[in-house]
């Protein structure tokens, strides 16, 4: 079944977490490096606050805290309905488009990485709410729930933004295929694409 071939690629973790372990360690120097240049940015084009923390769900469906720098105006939900962020998204702000671009409004999740909560390459950690609208409309949605949540992944480098039900049904098919083969190379070929997309400034 395809559960206990993405369940036999667990021999790998071991290896695969050391990786995490490495990628988050370099991500931290990074953070501390660009967070004095970051926070003034963000202070001075929207004001505060600096980060941004929403609830994800992760590995086996148990929720974590997602830590991001704020790319969005304040009060974004303000009915406190969640809504689909889009690619053009109005309430993205100046400096919050540079940083989806250069995807360094992530940086902070290299924190939930040495957490355990995701990994450096797995499926998008997604919100608790379109986790359970999503399962009811998209067949085996939660097998994706087997593995790490990632800051990036096979479907975040080969598929245009998921603003959609429609979105996810397609980014499901990737997330899967990643189960399905997910390898230390495969990881790697993912973080190296990952990072030239960094470099071509070609995040959401």
């Amino acid at each position: 079944s395809f559960v206990e071939a993405a369940k036999s690629k667990e021999a790998s973790r071991v290896a695969k977490r050391g990786l995490d372990l490495i990628g988050a360690a370099a991500g931290l120097v990074i953070l501390a490096i660009l967070t004095p240049l970051i926070i003034p940015a963000i202070w001075f084009d929207s004001g505060r606050p600096i980060f941004f923390r929403q609830r994800r769900v992760g590995r086996g469906g148990e929720r974590f805290e997602l830590v991001k720098f704020r790319t969005m105006t304040q009060n974004a939900e303000g009915d406190g309905y969640p809504q689909w962020a889009s690619r053009r998204d109005p309430r993205v702000t100046r400096v919050g488009r540079v940083l989806r671009r250069t995807r360094l409004d992530e940086l902070p999740n290299v924190l939930n990485v040495l957490r355990g909560e995701m990994s450096l390459v797995g499926p998008r950690p997604e919100r608790p709410e379109f986790v359970v609208q999503l399962e009811r409309e998209i067949p085996f949605y939660r097998i994706r729930l087997l593995v790490r949540p990632g800051l990036t992944g096979w479907a975040q480098v080969s598929h245009p933004y998921g603003d959609s039900v429609d979105g996810a049904r397609e980014k499901l098919e990737y997330d899967l295929y990643y189960m399905k083969h997910r390898s230390l190379w495969f990881d790697l070929s993912i973080l190296s694409r990952t990072i030239w997309t960094v470099v071509g400034l070609k995040g959401r």
